[in-house]
């Protein structure tokens, strides 16, 4: 295992110490008790239709630090059985985004690699009368499932002679029926309690070509007559799944029940990571690309690892926020607050900083001289070792226009006629006049400045002002595109637990920046000064064109 990927600060192992970790109990009771006679193994098993996103975050965490904790193996496996909905494009993603999480599999498989397998099981279940071939359709097995409170009616296939049930099985292979027209069903109890065990489908006739197996198959395995066998034949001792399977499990303990597999898999449950004012249904970001409503899988705004990689979210962000969520029954939604306060958390101390307005104003210094130039100093980062840079101060500058009022509210000490403020790194100024077009929208302001108040020089701060605000010197700034986001979706006040996609979600800025940031690289990470950490786009940028995402703001609401 890559172990040295994921040493924590305090030099253990991620993995070992997730808050209320249940699992992990059964985990010990099972080891002292000699249940398995192998490591403890498990595995993260993707179906590739889509991205992968927190949910899924949480999943890997769990299912690569368990294997870590207790010195097992951790298998990657793509949970590939239904051709139709699944890509290589989304194959390769779900390999990059667990390993920039930072871990590493020991084995990576295909769940068709065993279809060979999961037929011959199926054959041995028809021959021992645990299943038939029935040949209604989806809407009559449906009719005839029955409810919660009554039981299913019987198939009038379900008596059909085993040996006739085989032959239909293997014509089915041979590619003579139709889609639809004939199935393979388990047979288990139509007055079963759990609907999930009465009669359930286990093999569908479907001509589909395979991202894997290319024509191979006319016939494929349902997932939950797959997952179990794929479990057993991998040696997984314990199958960690998310709350909605918890139902299915009697139908995965009953495969490999009747199929007399020895020291089966044991599947345990834990509750789902929900995120507010987000969107991680894959059906729901399928449908916002494919209207072109967000860019991409990756867009920024979503929560799928590709997308918070893009916004600049780093993968020990993402642990830390897993691991203080931790491993519990109970279904919970997390605040997008607490994911924020992680990022935030990492990128402190990590980042240099530089100054960039956002929603540029003008400044001019009147009584400046004209043509003059000089340099001011200012910190890379709170962490005196990142140094320090030089940045170009002239008679008109750029200010963030929310740093000027002209009529100040109360507890108001930025920029407003007649109030002294400090421009970061340079000196005093007092604004002086206002300059409006006919609508009355400010265009300019002017100010004076105080020559004897340059920050770093003897007596600079013999007096103190209240206000403190970033600028750029417009002789040299340079136009860079930044893009805002807030929450990607809002509650839906008819409908409980539900958003609605924000299309206000994003905001582009016309920004001005220190000129350095024209030479930045994609994937670099800034704090712009009062603002908050930004990254290079890695999509949109090209060499000396940038275009900066916004990571994370610098205030948070949440509170550990």
């Amino acid at each position: 295992m890559a172990e040295d990927l994921i040493k924590k600060a305090d030099g253990t192992n991620y993995g070992t110490t997730m808050a209320g970790n249940f699992i992990h109990d059964i985990i010990d009771e099972d080891i002292k008790n000699e249940k398995y006679h192998r490591e403890i193994r498990t595995r993260f098993p993707p179906e590739p239709n889509g991205y992968l996103h927190i949910g899924h975050c949480k999943s890997v965490c769990l299912n690569a630090g368990t294997a870590l904790k207790y010195g097992g193996t951790f298998n990657l496996r793509y949970d590939d059985t239904n051709p139709i909905t699944e890509d290589e494009e989304f194959v390769g993603n779900i390999e990059k985004d667990v390993q920039w999480l930072g871990f590493q599999w020991d084995n990576l498989l295909f769940a068709s690699d065993y279809f060979d397998k999961m037929y011959e099981c199926a054959e041995k279940l028809i021959r021992d009368g645990n299943a038939f071939i029935s040949a209604e359709t989806a809407d009559e097995i449906k009719a005839t499932r029955g409810t919660l409170t009554q039981p299913g009616t019987n198939s009038p296939y379900r008596d059909r002679p085993w040996e006739e049930s085989l032959q239909i099985f293997h014509d089915m292979r041979d590619g003579k029926y139709a889609d639809g027209e004939v199935c393979l069903r388990a047979k288990i109890d139509m007055a079963s309690p759990n609907i999930n065990m009465r009669d359930p489908v286990i093999y569908r006739v479907l001509h589909a070509s395979h991202h894997n197996t290319g024509d191979k198959w006319c016939v494929y395995p349902m997932y939950d007559y797959a997952h179990p066998i794929e479990d057993a034949i991998e040696g997984i001792t314990h199958s960690i799944g998310t709350l909605e399977f918890e139902d299915h499990r009697p139908l995965y303990n009953w495969v490999l029940e009747k199929l007399e597999w020895p020291e089966p898999p044991q599947q345990i449950e834990f509750a789902k990571l929900g995120l507010t004012n987000t969107i991680m249904s894959k059906r729901n970001i399928k449908r916002l690309v494919n209207e072109g409503t967000i860019e991409s899988w990756d867009d920024p705004r979503l929560c799928t690892i590709a997308g918070m990689r893009r916004r600049g979210y780093t993968p020990e962000a993402l642990r830390a926020f897993c691991e203080s969520v931790g491993v519990a029954k109970a279904e919970n939604k997390v605040d997008y607050d607490q994911l924020e306060y992680f990022v935030r958390e990492d990128l402190k101390n990590k980042v240099e900083n530089r100054m960039v307005v956002l929603d540029p104003l003008k400044v001019i210094i009147d009584n400046y001289p004209e043509g003059k130039s000089e340099m001011c100093t200012l910190e890379n980062a709170s962490d005196p070792e990142k140094g320090t840079r030089e940045v170009s101060f002239s008679r008109e500058l750029w200010i963030e226009r929310d740093d000027f009022m002209e009529v100040p509210a109360k507890k108001y000490f930025r920029m407003f006629p007649g109030n002294e403020v400090r421009l970061k790194g340079a000196y005093f100024v007092t604004c002086t006049d206002v300059v409006k077009d006919e609508a009355g929208n400010v265009l300019e302001i002017h100010c004076t400045y105080d020559p004897d108040t340059k920050s770093g020089t003897p007596g600079a701060d013999s007096r103190k002002v209240k206000g403190t605000i970033h600028w750029v010197d417009a002789a040299t700034a340079v136009d860079i595109p930044v893009r805002n986001y807030t929450y990607l979706a809002l509650p839906d006040p008819e409908k409980p637990n539900f958003f609605n996609f924000d299309p206000g979600s994003r905001q582009d800025k016309a920004a001005k920046g220190e000129p350095s940031l024209k030479e930045a690289k994609a994937g670099e990470r800034f704090q712009f000064f009062r603002n908050g950490y930004y990254i290079t786009d890695t999509v949109l940028s090209k060499e000396g064109e940038p275009v900066f995402n916004q990571t994370v703001g610098l205030k948070s609401s949440y509170k550990k």
